[in-house]
């Protein structure tokens, strides 16, 4: 029987698209640093892990994935379906932002417009590898399986509104722990949906067509002979 790469069937499928899922996680910081480089107020949850670096003295790699963490066990404690991927996201995305921002590639933005260009740009990567990363199907992130998670635990609530509701949290925290907060925060909350699905589009790619692999499995075709 011939399989496909994205049903993670094989040990060499798995390996292959975890590599894949790592490499989009690595891009996809380099657009979270865009939007933070930016300089015009940073997305909700950075504006959460910019304040805990702020306020502990540690960088944003390191907030991030204790905020990541966090999510995670809660994620586990809600028994939502857990892949491999959701870790390499944990950790993956937050040290790749502190790696450019220790090579700062991008010069200082010195006008809104500018600003807002390169906010935009990193929207627009931010797309692409979050389509890259869902491609692999071993998981989605942390942050989105807690917002499907709470949604199913508050059906009178629709989906949207608990997003608004978990998104304004971790502004508000954030904010209060000292993150950039501003009018690229209203960008992002506002622009990165229809962004990623504009670039969903233009790839013909489907999120609900996709069938994540949860972590037993893929640990059951990696380590169990058949």
């Amino acid at each position: 029987m011939k399989y496909k790469l994205c049903d993670n069937r094989t040990p060499g499928a798995v390996v292959l698209n975890m590599l894949i899922a790592a490499l989009s996680l690595f891009l996809n910081g380099f657009g979270i640093y865009l939007t933070i480089h930016a300089g015009i107020g940073a997305a909700p949850w950075d504006v959460l892990s910019l304040g805990i670096s702020k306020t502990f003295g540690i960088l944003y790699g390191t907030a991030s994935i204790a905020v990541s963490v966090t999510i995670l066990i809660i994620d586990i404690l809600l028994k939502e379906p857990i892949g491999i991927a959701m870790f390499i996201d944990a950790i993956v995305v937050g040290k790749a932002v502190d790696f450019f921002n220790w090579l700062g590639p991008v010069p200082a933005c010195r006008s809104v417009f500018t600003a807002v260009t390169v906010m935009l740009a990193g929207l627009v990567i931010l797309g692409y590898t979050q389509f890259a990363y869902m491609k692999a199907s071993l998981g989605c992130g942390p942050r989105d399986t807690l917002m499907v998670g709470l949604a199913k635990r508050t059906r009178r609530i629709p989906i949207g509104a608990v997003s608004i509701i978990i998104l304004s949290t971790a502004t508000l925290i954030g904010w209060l722990l000292g993150g950039p907060v501003g009018i690229g925060t209203l960008i992002c909350a506002f622009c990165a949906g229809p962004i990623m699905q504009l670039a969903f589009r233009t790839v013909r790619f489907d999120a609900t067509e996709i069938r994540h692999q949860r972590l037993r499995d893929t640990a059951g075709v990696l380590f169990i002979r058949q």
